[in-house]
């Protein structure tokens, strides 16, 4: 029992002697000031390389949303359009409105949101009376 104690006591007093001491490395201002100019050059060159690489490459092709109507959508469009007559109108040709104008128009109808028509009038497809 006495030895137990002299062993409880004994780690007690001696383990804080015990720690190994961890030495902390201080940074010069002159260090910090070159990491952070080598970081930067490095991260200019990254964006220099990516956009001569985005220069290089071809312009893309129309996504899915920007193709034209067939005559049948652009009558259903019409028809959309028909209906919000008396607070907007079309601004653009009918052959020229995209998937995406009606589609939005299509959100507009099934949900009642005005967002979509501030959408289309922001575009230039529709314009207020």
């Amino acid at each position: 029992m006495k030895i137990v104690l002299k062993g409880l006591i004994d780690k007690l007093f001696n383990s804080n002697s015990n720690q190994p001491k961890t030495e902390t490395k201080t940074i010069s201002q002159s260090e910090i000031e070159a990491l952070v100019d080598a970081k930067l050059k490095e991260h200019t060159a990254t964006m220099q390389a990516t956009v001569t690489t985005e220069q290089a490459l071809p312009p893309k092709e129309e996504s899915n949303e920007n193709y034209k109507l067939t005559p049948k959508q652009i009558e259903y469009a019409l028809s959309l359009i028909e209906k919000v007559k008396n607070e907007f109108e079309l601004a653009i040709d009918p052959t020229k409105l995209t998937i995406k104008d009606l589609n939005r128009l299509i959100a507009h109808q099934r949900y009642k949101n005005k967002g979509t028509l501030v959408n289309l009038v922001k575009k230039g497809v529709l314009k207020r009376k």
